[in-house]
């Protein structure tokens, strides 16, 4: 949990970094599978010597080692010398800099919900249209990228204000592969298959899922993925947001019925370890140890590409462990391939010539390359080379990226504070606990109601 200590400027010096020609991880020409053509083309076109670039961001700790082996080559392609901060409270911090007129040259931040409150005060300057065009031509699910993009500024007009870089996804359903191959298992390919999966191992005598929703005062949250999921495969993108901006109701059917999907999933004792009763009780963390018993205690288990993290100590994903692509319905084709995920997005907060040369310079293959060949980081930009990427599931991530044909931002990120983090968590707890989905989806609506 946060802590509400907010970070002085002090504090944020002491986070600062700063990189210069030195720092470069990668030697410039030495790898070919880098695209370093397209670095010295953007090094020909910004001479930018003597001049100071400030970002400010979410990373600390290894993801800021791994951002400052980025903003290294800007750096070197420009002669700007860029001074990283951060905050371990860095929402609370960059509204208190923006609104005493001290912003950093460019923000990055993973909270569309922030951007949107910046924008509608003036304080983010407009990428133009040709950064709209820019990203309709260059990154897979173009259009998705553009609409997360762009928020009302204080005209109250829309505009593209932000520039995604560096994704999460969510779509992903983990399992063993030794498990698969001694009970004759294949992975599904369509919503239909799972279905079927799941009646065949339960049949066969097993638990076809591992579903956790514990996570201490935020209890709820891994069945909002599920739903967002659902309803990404079973409504065009367009409801799913009019859902997160409550433009439709909760209790309309399109949602309930996203609900009933999980709970087919959720509310079958034969389909979950320990039975429909202990998924509520279930900490995340934990859930998914279940895939690693001898024998296995269950064969599936749905979570974001961080899950990893709470597999045994040594497990090998890629090999002891792997995951596949949360398929849609074969009789909803006309929705695609639609994937849910997270991910950080770049602004100007300060107009300068530097601020404006980075936004251009993340448009670089390079600028996604030095990162994805090292770790957690994934990328729309169908220009990259992913055999760069560091290893063999980041590359298979970032392959369903690019086969993506929407992309839609976490929905309870999306959703106001007090629901989305809220009467949403608790909904889902009260729900697979017997709650009918239109008294749930009731509760959640009257709570948003309250908040108008």
């Amino acid at each position: 949990m946060k802590r509400s200590l907010l970070w002085g400027a002090a504090a944020l010096a002491l986070l600062a970094g700063s990189a210069g020609a030195a720092d470069l991880k990668f030697k410039p020409g030495e790898d070919s599978k880098f695209n370093w053509a397209s670095f010295e083309e953007f090094k020909k076109g910004h001479d930018l010597k003597g001049q100071t670039l400030t970002i400010f961001g979410p990373w600390r700790g290894e993801d800021e080692a791994l951002f400052k082996s980025v903003y290294a080559y800007f750096a070197e392609a420009t002669g700007v010398e860029v001074k990283y901060s951060s905050s371990e409270n860095y929402e609370q911090q960059i509204v208190i800099d923006t609104q005493a007129g001290s912003p950093p040259d460019v923000a990055i931040l993973p909270q569309p919900g922030l951007i949107a409150d910046l924008a509608a005060k003036g304080l983010l300057t407009p990428l133009g249209d040709e950064t709209k065009q820019w990203l309709l031509d260059n990154y897979a699910a173009g259009q998705s990228w553009v609409d997360l993009s762009t928020y009302n500024g204080k005209d109250g007009q829309p505009a593209l204000y932000a520039f995604p870089y560096k994704i999460d996804v969510k779509s992903l359903v983990w399992y063993v592969p030794e498990n698969f191959e001694d009970a004759g298992y294949e992975v599904p390919k369509t919503m239909e298959e799972l279905k079927a999966l799941t009646e065949q191992i339960a049949e066969d005598g097993e638990k076809p899922w591992c579903i956790g929703l514990g996570s201490g005062g935020a209890t709820g949250w891994p069945a909002t993925d599920w739903v967002e999921d659902l309803m990404l495969r079973t409504q065009p993108a367009d409801v799913y947001d009019k859902w997160v901006k409550n433009e439709i109701p909760f209790t309309d059917p399109a949602i309930t019925a996203a609900l009933d999907e999980f709970g087919w999933f959720a509310r079958n004792d034969k389909f979950v370890d320990g039975g429909a009763a202990a998924v509520a009780s279930t900490d995340f963390r934990d859930s998914p140890k279940g895939l690693f018993a001898s024998p296995p205690k269950c064969y599936l288990h749905h979570q974001a590409s961080f899950i990893p993290s709470f597999f045994p100590e040594g497990t090998v994903v890629g090999e002891d462990a792997d995951f596949f692509y949360m398929p849609p319905y074969e009789s909803k084709k006309e929705l695609g391939n639609p994937v849910l995920g997270a991910g950080t997005l770049a602004m100007i907060t300060k107009d300068t010539p530097a601020a404006r040369a980075f936004i251009e310079f993340l448009k670089t293959p390079i600028a996604h390359e030095v990162w994805m060949a090292q770790t957690s980081f994934l990328t729309p930009y169908k220009s990259v080379n992913v055999d760069v990427y560091g290893n063999p599931p980041l590359k298979k991530q970032g392959e369903i990226l690019l086969s993506a044909t929407t992309f839609r931002f976490d929905g309870s990120d999306l959703m106001p504070g007090k629901i989305g983090a809220g009467a949403f968590w608790t909904g889902m707890v009260d729900f697979v606990g017997g709650k009918s989905s239109a008294d749930v989806a009731a509760g959640v609506q009257k709570a948003w109601d309250a908040i108008k």
